[in-house]
């Protein structure tokens, strides 16, 4: 009774009473087995044997002795590493080389620390501090003054204005008026309450007006048309014995023709052109 042959599935060599290894329930030869699937070391390129350990991260592959540091040659195996270009460096080097350093303390940032970065300066989490309390500002925000970080309300307390209206802090964006310091959405016509900030406006008494409300209230009307006549918009007008006329209002009561610059006569309480006079 003759044995069942027990082959490698490649070279046919037998591999009774050899090592062998099963892919896919085929079996090879250790040397087959190698020549055909085994991964090659990043390091010495030569291939991942039966008897070594395969190390891999993100499809490349080394011997479990060729897995070091490329800067100082320590073994990276069951230790944190990280990677740079195709360079794998332990921690330590990883952070002399390429980490960012503490503006405060000095010290380095070490890859997966939490930070804070601003305009290319960067922080340990809980050394980003307010100048003021001295509290880690963590994700809230801040204001920088003379290089140093506040939060806000310690940036309000020592520095903000005071808006003369609500009396909260103006932290952006306020105007001045009479050398006082006001929100633009506060600063508004005492009689409408529009906003006045970037607006033309005057003041009566110290208190501002828009052009509409201070015409309305203050501006002498017009008698041709009885709307109020300001000079505050540019607007031209005409004054004779107390009465105020636009000028383009001074016009004959008669025939409509602009008095403007013209000689006119009165009739009682009407202008009229000289010839619209004298037919009179």
């Amino acid at each position: 009774m003759s044995m069942e042959r027990f082959d490698c599935h490649y070279c046919k060599d037998t591999l009774l009473g050899k090592k062998y290894i099963l892919k896919e329930d085929t079996q090879y030869c250790t040397k087959c087995y190698e020549n055909l699937f085994a991964n090659c070391c990043e390091v010495c390129s030569l291939p991942i044997g039966c008897n070594c350990k395969d190390l891999s991260y993100k499809d490349r592959h080394w011997h479990e002795n060729c897995f070091k540091c490329a800067k100082c040659s320590r073994s990276l195996v069951e230790k944190p590493f990280a990677a740079k270009d195709d360079l794998m460096l332990c921690t330590e080097c990883y952070s002399h080389e390429y980490s960012s350093k503490c503006s405060t303390c000095k010290k380095t940032i070490m890859p997966g620390a939490r930070k804070m970065e601003y305009k290319g300066n960067s922080w340990h989490e809980t050394c980003f501090l307010c100048q003021r309390c001295q509290q880690p500002i963590g994700t809230k925000s801040f204001i920088p003054k003379d290089n140093n970080y506040f939060c806000v309300p310690c940036f309000e307390k020592q520095f903000a204005y005071q808006c003369c209206a609500c009396k909260k802090a103006i932290t952006t964006g306020g105007v001045t008026y009479q050398d006082k310091p006001w929100h633009r959405e506060c600063f508004t016509c005492i009689g409408c309450k529009r906003q006045l900030a970037g607006q033309r406006f005057t003041s009566r008494e110290n208190y501002p007006y828009c052009l509409d409300c201070f015409s309305n209230l203050y501006a002498k009307k017009c008698v041709g048309c009885t709307k109020p006549i300001t000079s505050l918009a540019g607007a031209k007008y005409i004054s004779f014995e107390e009465r105020q006329w636009h000028n383009e209002c001074f016009t004959c009561m008669q025939c409509s023709v602009s008095l403007v610059g013209r000689g006119f006569l009165t009739q009682r309480d009407d202008i009229l052109c000289t010839d619209c006079g004298r037919e009179k």
